[in-house]
């Protein structure tokens, strides 16, 4: 099962293609030529690295409501999970 991730962009050079966004308290890098009108501030689906659509603050609100509801394991916890048993 694929699952894309809302992610609000914080920080995106101008002219980049890519952007900075934050996950659940984690910042990523991740492509955003798939929505060229997405701006710093804007809730975006990101999907392998790239944001694939912009939504609305509500609707990415609503979906991390949902997977932390079901506790579906985000690639970003299985990281910092695996990084706390490391050390």
């Amino acid at each position: 099962m694929c699952l894309a991730i809302p992610a609000k962009i914080i920080e995106q050079p101008e002219g980049s293609p890519v952007a900075l966004v934050d996950i659940l308290g984690v910042q990523r890098q991740v492509n955003v030529m798939m929505v060229p009108g997405a701006s710093v501030g804007d809730h975006v689906l990101v999907h392998a690295g790239f944001a694939i659509e912009v939504v609305s603050e509500q609707f990415a609100a609503e979906t991390m409501e949902i997977i932390k509801e079901y506790g579906i394991p985000t690639e970003f916890e299985e990281i910092e999970t695996e990084e706390a048993e490391a050390s």
